[in-house]
């Protein structure tokens, strides 16, 4: 497994190793020992979770301000612009975010921080997301940091205005966000 960091530390982009031939390919998506050894991460993940959306689809950004959740994400079907916004306030890269596409074809994996807000934009007519998380889903302790807040300036490669659930539409900005210590 190579290992790429992105913009911002922690954030980590994961190319597996694939052999493919005229049959097509085999390649493994998630073995702890090889995770461990490439990114010096020991996680132990506890739920599983993939989600189908169409084209234009933005689904975040998302955190659990209690129970936070580490995630290691994959496209299955598709393509996705995929975006971590750092909101521990220790950090020194806090408020920042690292932006990137994850496609089917590439077949690169992303590992995302517990303390970080995560969302994706669908690009391709329709997105397969699969992502493996390190604490279980609370939705009482679910947030929304808002996807188009100007303080954070994520430049998503929008054609048209996205499709949104209400629940990322009320985001609140990171001025007004809860955030980890």
């Amino acid at each position: 497994m190579k290992v790429i960091p992105s913009a911002v530390a922690g954030v980590l982009i994961l190319e597996p190793v694939v052999h493919g031939d005229a049959r097509g390919f085999f390649m493994e998506s998630y073995n702890k020992r090889a995770f461990a050894q490439a990114t010096g991460i020991e996680a132990e993940f506890v739920q599983d979770n993939h989600s189908r959306s169409s084209k234009n689809v933005l689904r975040g950004l998302h955190y659990q301000i209690r129970q936070p959740q580490g995630k290691l994400v994959r496209v299955v079907v598709g393509e996705v612009y995929d975006v971590a916004v750092d909101l521990r306030r220790s950090s020194p890269s806090f408020g920042k975010w690292a932006g990137f596409r994850l496609s089917a074809q590439s077949k690169r994996m992303a590992w995302i921080p517990p303390g970080f807000a995560h969302g994706f934009l669908v690009l391709s007519d329709v997105a397969e997301f699969l992502y493996k998380t390190t604490d279980y889903y609370a939705p009482e302790h679910e947030r929304t940091l808002l996807w188009n807040d100007p303080a954070l300036g994520i430049d998503w490669p929008l054609e048209d205005a996205p499709l949104l659930a209400a629940k990322d539409r009320g985001g609140k900005t990171l001025r007004e966000a809860e955030t980890y210590p």
